[in-house]
């Protein structure tokens, strides 16, 4: 590299064409992932307490919606009554175990 005054400014020319560097990289986005709210089956939640339940602290649940998913809980053991971010998934989780239902750890959907 070699110094060239010009009106006492003093210039640096490079011998090397300049190249700007790009990211080697690109930054991938992933979505944060879904967590399921999963309601067990037990002895001591009649039906109505868990339709109502639901209906309550789940959005957008409709008494017939919370119904179906009550009589899965029913005979099949369990239902998931949820999907959705993380923060929320622990609200709704802990709103049901506070009203009484016995629930499932929050698990990755």
């Amino acid at each position: 590299m070699k110094a060239v005054v010009l009106n006492s400014t003093v210039q640096a020319i490079s011998a090397s064409p300049a190249v700007t560097q790009e990211k080697a990289e690109q930054t991938t986005r992933q979505p944060y992932p879904n967590y399921k709210v999963i309601v067990l089956n037990d002895d001591f939640n009649t039906f109505q307490h868990v339709a109502e339940t639901l209906v309550k602290y789940i959005p957008h649940m409709t008494p017939d919606q919370a119904w179906k998913l009550t009589n899965q809980v029913h005979y099949e053991g369990q239902a998931t009554v949820w999907v959705g971010p993380l923060e929320q998934a622990e609200l709704y989780h802990s709103q049901l175990i506070r009203a009484g239902l016995t629930m499932a750890p929050l698990e990755k959907a």
